[in-house]
């Protein structure tokens, strides 16, 4: 990966936290709670899931830097959602992504090259897990989900 492709992706992870405010506002319980879909998530749901996956994904890219080859756990996000409540409200959850994001921000951008390249190994991905690689999935992540939450939304019943 080139430095410019990396600081691209930076500039992405930290745009995270805007896009998903962004297609959450103005947002009412009823557009919360509108399943796209069989086995579709809600908006309410994709928030949950944004605060678990970031808050994993803080940890995992702190091991990676500071544990030489850590193991990295992947987790099943199906049972995250089953049994962590994922309808309850979404303002602490909203604010454990947008913390961990910004703290996480700030060492991404403080990483030497030498940095980007410590190894390490993860249950759900072949070979060497650097934070190249972590950073190629979260970098995009929560603009996918942004996406997810306006697309759910949009499938609320219109109020008259």
């Amino acid at each position: 990966m080139t430095r410019e492709d990396r600081q691209r992706l930076i500039d992405q992870y930290t745009d995270g936290y805007r896009v998903v405010a962004q297609a959450l506002v103005g947002a009412d319980d009823e557009q919360l709670d509108a399943r796209p879909g069989p086995g579709k998530w809600t908006a309410r749901e994709v928030v949950h899931h944004l605060a678990d996956s970031e808050m994993t994904a803080a940890i995992r890219l702190r091991l990676l830097l500071v544990v030489d080859n850590p193991p990295i756990q992947g987790f099943d996000q199906e049972q995250f959602a089953k049994r962590l409540f994922y309808d309850r409200p979404i303002a602490a959850s909203l604010e454990a992504f947008k913390a961990a994001r910004m703290a996480t921000a700030e060492i991404l951008k403080c990483m030497t090259d030498a940095d980007w390249q410590r190894p390490g190994s993860h249950t759900e991905h072949k070979g060497s897990y650097t934070p190249e690689r972590w950073l190629e999935i979260y970098g995009p992540h929560a603009h996918r989900h942004a996406e997810q939450i306006t697309a759910a939304r949009g499938t609320a019943k219109k109020k008259n």
